[in-house]
């Protein structure tokens, strides 16, 4: 799986649950509500002040890693 800006929450976390603690470290504490589930990396990232392209890199880099 290659994450973009674009890569709903719920579809990273089904791909690979672990991938939780990088959404956790953001600030985003509530990844069972099915609102944040349909969020796109960069809709949580703006709502949490944090930068989507460095959030995108850190799981491609964990996903990658896993291989």
């Amino acid at each position: 799986m290659t994450v973009t800006k674009e890569t709903l929450i719920g579809d990273i976390l089904d791909h690979d649950v672990e991938t939780a603690r990088f959404f956790f470290e953001i600030g985003m504490h509530c990844l069972g509500c099915p609102h944040s589930r349909g969020e796109s990396i960069e809709e949580a990232c703006a709502v949490h002040g944090t930068d989507a392209d460095e959030l995108v890199a850190k799981i491609n880099d964990y996903l990658a890693k896993k291989q």
